[in-house]
């Protein structure tokens, strides 16, 4: 009898996964197999030119990659890429925009809302050469500057990260805003109003009572944005192709760099490898984050 009830869970449960089959199927397919024959790579000395040959080569593109300096400065300048456009210019000016419009009329609201949303929904292309004609040496920034009898600068050349960063938080700041706007339509009315007639203040109430309460949502949008400022590639390309040098040289751009200019296909692909771990740490310390606040 014993034998026959297992036998029917395990049909049981094979029946329950047949309609995701397909699905896990497609992701074995083209996710995890790709990933995994990136790891392969990582491993080898493939290049894109010269010998067909492929040798297996351990973690010496790891070593390299710890020991050029090149590589150190990507890093060090996707760190700063990645604390200036996501950790506070999109996730603060987003909070900050969802907060405002909470108060605003309908008319602001609705336009404040299309004109930051419109630069999120154009293709990082589009955006890119958009930043490049503001920023560069003939462009609309030095015009205004020049309009207002202040110095001009080649700012893509004298201050190309700061320019990028300013690019990525002008087109990613809708994400955050959408995602703050939804948190806080959330927050009882009641408890502010509460909070407001015991003589709380403006700030004081937002920092007491706002923040506890959407302090998930903070952590799944602070996630979500490292995440995705960590990947950018397109913006940068564009506007700097990494220059002045290796001025804007981000993790991204570098193994694009290695992999297909110089045709270093393994020593690319593991950096690559190392770039997901940069990631992976961040939503691990998020996740741990959210965790003890819950």
């Amino acid at each position: 009898m014993s034998a026959s009830v297992a036998t029917g869970r395990r049909r049981t449960r094979a029946v329950r996964w047949l309609p995701i089959a397909p699905a896990t199927l497609l992701l074995l397919l083209f996710l995890a197999g790709p990933i995994g024959y990136c790891v392969y790579i990582a491993f080898t000395d493939m290049q894109l030119t010269g010998s067909s040959a492929v040798d297996f080569v351990g973690f010496a593109n790891f070593r390299r990659a710890f020991a050029d300096p090149a590589f150190r400065n990507a890093v060090w300048l996707t760190l700063v890429f990645t604390v200036l456009s996501s950790l506070v210019g999109q996730n603060t000016l987003g909070l900050a925009l969802a907060a405002l419009m909470r108060r605003a009329s309908r008319p602001v609201r609705t336009v404040t809302g299309a004109l930051v949303i419109t630069a999120w929904v154009l293709p990082e292309i589009v955006a890119a050469f958009l930043l490049y004609a503001f920023f560069r040496r003939e462009g609309t920034l030095n015009a205004i500057l020049d309009w207002l009898h202040l110095p001009t600068q080649n700012w893509l050349f004298t201050l190309p990260v700061l320019a990028v960063s300013f690019a990525n938080v002008w087109r990613g700041t809708a994400f955050s805003m959408l995602i703050y706007s939804a948190a806080l339509a959330e927050i009882p009315q009641d408890i502010e109003e509460a909070a407001e007639v015991d003589g709380a203040s403006g700030a004081r109430r937002f920092w007491h009572i706002t923040l506890p309460m959407i302090r998930r949502s903070i952590g799944t949008n602070l996630m979500l944005n490292t995440l995705q400022t960590l990947s950018v590639f397109g913006l940068i390309w564009a506007m700097t192709r990494g220059g002045p040098g290796d001025r804007s040289q981000t993790l991204p751009v570098f193994m694009y760099d290695q992999a297909f200019l110089k045709s270093l296909i393994g020593y690319g692909t593991a950096v690559a490898l190392l770039l997901l771990l940069v990631g992976s740490l961040f939503s691990v310390v998020y996740l741990r984050l959210m965790k003890v606040d819950a």
